[in-house]
């Protein structure tokens, strides 16, 4: 029996109280929880304040403590699946806004209120099963979306392997252990929808709490058994006449090891190759250099000067841990990110809220909802070109221009008392233009310590010594470190792949990936890729939902397999075009896909290869299952010409 706290009142001022109002509807029946007068109006600014006045909150927790007490103590829950009327206003109630009918399904599919998700696999017919057992699936990497695929391969019955190159599993969260690695969307939201924690240390954890967790799913689901780690895949050939993969391993040792398999999957995400500038001198620096994404952790940074190149996601996080420690710390900018004001980002998940979450049914459900709906669909009109705006070119729309002018507010306020850093920090290009950083004061104040100096002039090239800028200045420093982010538009680089024919795919993408759905290619026979073109997010939500997405679509590419009898597919050319067409239009009418904003969203072509140009709501629908129609399914007795 759940230990029920003597101040259980005092208890729920950690909750949020709107998740809690619309929990408690299912477990007292009663929709007056929902009444209009306790209906929240949410500051943008302010993540706690709900518009509920202070007295009539108290009133609500006292209501609420009574009800959770009661089904603590025993008595059931009176109304586990309201109908879909009443879980409208529930959504509604929770989000502060009407939450457009089309969603309904797809927000609900989400909530899994049931218990069931249109992501679980779907293979109970004994045929089916049959023919699973029969496929051998490769998963290459063992982080975020590998794990999740070998979770639902198994749930599905299908055999599989996963190749991982490091010594763990965790992807990202293994590789980069810089000083302030964060995750920055809200870990309620950023873990799996089957597998929340509620124990999360901060609303943002660092590193380490997100690696602690991906190993907690393997040995969960038993998945280390079925990982090869410390081996890469050099190199996938399509056998034509066998209907297989054939990859190319090599180990930590050297060695080499052919296998094969029905179905490949990548899982390396985009983020996962560390860029390093094209400037005059690289390599040339005789002290320490290193990535961000490969700290040298044996390199004492303590009263070193050091040198950081590079202001994006990671030097945010990093710079400021490591100001305090050095001697001079020069931080060299070509462009500056916006810092969206998030107050909360370095702050602890209070313990009345983790007592909530575990022990008030549908609460974690609803809270979740809520910071889905609230930092997802709820963002995008913000970032939407407006044909007609003819306002300044620093802004896409009037909704774009407004956000610009909060979040400029938010900086100038920091730097009212450094006013030569004011032109530095604003940057002249609309918000959603760039991967926007999350910004609770501690990078302004990183930059205005006195060891700290933000350098704006270009840097013409590297010495043994330190930087030279344009201004003929050499910076002399013990430490650089480039910041500089990652080849995101060299999808699978490390992997040469031949498919039909002994097609190349990198010669076939000539530099511009694409794909269908972000996962398959014409000519490229049962191959899928997760986190592939076009399935990045700029401004809505969590990477795992798109990779949830992608498993359920993939698993059911299987089903679709096993149901025909078929021992291949591939997408349609005339489906793949279409697709990416329409990906092209529709990218080109976002704050990323202005003409006037580079960034590594756009390929060396200037096309937008990252982004997925619609709502999460359109890539849930798409990825339902695989249409038959969309491809080219071989049987047997019928190779593909």
């Amino acid at each position: 029996m759940v230990e029920i706290p003597a101040d259980l009142e005092t208890v729920l001022k950690d909750a949020h109280l709107p998740a809690l109002m619309t929990a408690l509807v299912h477990m007292t029946g009663d929709p007056q929880w929902l009444r209009e007068a306790w209906k929240p109006t949410y500051n943008p600014a302010m993540r706690t304040d709900t518009g509920i006045p202070a007295e009539t909150q108290s009133e609500i927790r006292k209501q609420a403590a009574m009800a959770i007490r009661s089904h603590l103590e025993g008595k059931p829950l009176a109304l586990p699946n309201p109908d879909t009327d009443l879980l409208r206003r529930q959504m509604n109630f929770v989000a502060g806004a009407e939450i457009p009918e089309t969603y309904v399904d797809f927000l609900l599919d989400e909530l899994a209120l049931a218990g069931k998700s249109s992501k679980d696999p779907q293979f109970e017919q004994p045929k089916l099963q049959a023919a699973a057992r029969k496929l051998k699936v490769l998963v290459i990497g063992a982080g975020m979306s590998g794990l999740l695929t070998g979770i639902r391969l198994t749930q599905a019955g299908v055999p599989f392997e996963i190749v991982e190159k490091n010594a763990d599993v965790g992807g990202t969260w293994f590789e980069n252990t810089y000083p302030g690695c964060r995750v920055d969307n809200s870990n309620h939201m950023y873990s799996y929808s089957f597998e929340p924690n509620h124990a999360w240390p901060q609303h943002f954890s660092p590193q380490p709490e997100l690696l602690k967790y991906f190993r907690g799913i393997a040995e969960k689901y038993d998945l280390r058994k079925s990982i090869r780690f410390g081996t890469r895949v050099d190199t996938l050939a399509w056998d034509e006449a066998r209907a297989v993969w054939r990859a190319v391993l090599t180990t930590s040792t050297g060695a080499t090891e052919v296998i094969e398999a029905n179905v490949v999957v990548t899982a390396v995400g985009q983020l996962n190759r560390p860029r390093f500038p094209d400037i005059e001198g690289f390599g040339d620096f005789a002290g320490p250099a290193f990535h961000s994404a490969e700290w040298r952790h044996d390199v004492d940074l303590k009263g070193k000067r050091v040198a950081v190149i590079g202001t994006g996601a990671s030097a945010y996080q990093f710079v400021p841990e490591i100001a305090p420690d050095v001697a001079k710390l020069t931080v060299f900018q070509r462009t500056p990110p916006w810092g969206m004001p998030v107050p909360h980002y370095h702050d602890d998940v209070p313990d009345g809220m983790k007592w909530a979450l575990e022990h008030v049914p549908f609460f974690d459900k609803w809270y979740r909802f809520w910071l889905f709906w609230m930092t997802t669909e709820g963002m995008l009109p913000m970032v939407k070109s407006d044909p007609a705006w003819n306002g300044s070119p620093d802004a896409v729309s009037a909704a774009n221009a407004m956000m610009r002018e909060m979040a400029t507010a938010s900086l100038m306020a920091q730097v009212a008392d450094r006013p030569d850093l004011a032109a530095k920090v604003i940057p002249r290009y609309p918000i959603g233009g760039k991967r926007s950083v999350l910004d609770n004061g501690v990078w302004l104040a990183a930059l205005k310590r006195d060891n700290v100096d933000l350098v704006t002039d270009k840097i013409e090239r590297i010495t043994p010594k330190g930087v030279v800028t344009a201004d003929g200045v050499e910076h002399e420093v013990d430490v650089l470190i480039y910041g500089t982010g990652f080849q995101a538009s060299n999808f699978l680089s490390f992997l040469k792949i031949k498919g039909r024919d002994g097609r190349d795919l990198h010669e076939t993408w000539g530099g511009d990936a694409r794909a269908y759905l972000g996962m398959t290619n014409p000519g490229f026979p049962n191959l899928f890729t997760i986190y592939g073109p076009n399935t990045n997010i700029v401004v809505n939500g969590s990477i795992i939902f798109f990779s949830e997405c992608a498993v359920r679509y993939i698993v059911g590419a299987l089903k679709l397999l096993a149901d025909r009898g078929a021992r291949a597919m591939e997408p349609k050319q005339a489906v793949f075009d279409s697709f990416n067409k329409a990906v092209d239009e529709a990218n080109a009418g976002w704050a990323w896909g202005s003409p006037n904003v580079s960034s590594w969203y756009k390929n060396e072509f200037g096309r937008v290869s990252q982004n997925w140009p619609y709502g999460l709501i359109d890539y849930w629908r798409a990825t339902l299952s695989p249409k038959p129609d969309d491809f080219v399914l071989e049987k047997a007795s019928e190779p593909v010409a």
